[in-house]
């Protein structure tokens, strides 16, 4: 079994102190840092830019897991990898053609996510799953935080673990919304081993990052 990573979501941190609430949830224990990108137009948000995650890269020496959740993700592949991006990660319906994004990101040596929406079939991923190294599975609509748990996705976990075992390939499964120390325990068995929380993470036992975190892992 893979070791179990967190990845915290910025989502849900304080924005007018993000580059020390970045520093508290290195020093917490995270894994890697949960960029969350969305443009208004592929989901109904708004979020942060490549200047920002820039201004944020100089306060942590954590990988930053940067989610993309924009469209045409193509022209804006190379923005994110320049701005400090070490994982970036996109939807099979946000491009035209995703196998040339999958090119894309490998040859600016970052590493590639393909994220399915709740709704979304595993199938979209399936004969590119030799050339990735996470699949991020959304147990959310995506665009908000703070909302709850979908169970149904467990499934899709299962079978990228079963897949993954088959072919004898390797990827990390992400899990992203929703996730709290009861849910976390689901996913963790289905297979999971990357857990993205953001409300859990900063805002249960007093904000206790450390804490949270650990208990996240089942620690």
């Amino acid at each position: 079994m893979k070791n179990i990573q967190i990845s915290p979501s910025i989502l849900s941190a304080d924005f007018s102190q993000l580059g020390a609430e970045i520093q508290r949830l290195e020093e917490g224990g995270a894994d890697m840092i949960h960029v969350d990108v969305m443009d208004g137009h592929f989901v109904p948000n708004l979020t942060i830019g490549p200047p920002v995650i820039k201004a944020l890269r100089k306060h942590c020496s954590l990988k930053f897991d940067v989610h993309l959740m924009i469209s045409p993700v193509q022209k804006y592949i190379e923005d994110y990898a320049n701005a400090g991006a070490d994982i970036i990660t996109i939807h099979p319906e946000a491009t035209n053609n995703l196998s040339e994004s999958i090119k894309t990101i490998k040859d600016l040596k970052k590493k590639v996510g393909i994220s399915l929406n709740p709704e979304s079939k595993i199938e979209l991923l399936t004969e590119f799953l030799d050339q990735i190294d996470l699949v991020l599975i959304m147990s959310v609509n995506p665009g908000f935080g703070g909302q709850k748990f979908i169970p149904g996705v467990i499934d899709k976990i299962k079978k990228l673990r079963k897949i993954e075992q088959d072919r004898s390939l390797n990827f990390d499964i992400e899990i992203d919304g929703g996730i709290n120390f009861e849910n976390c325990k689901i996913a963790i068995n289905a297979g999971a081993n990357i857990l993205v929380s953001g409300t859990t993470v900063f805002k249960s036992n007093g904000g206790d990052i450390k804490k949270n975190i650990n208990l996240l892992k089942l620690k």
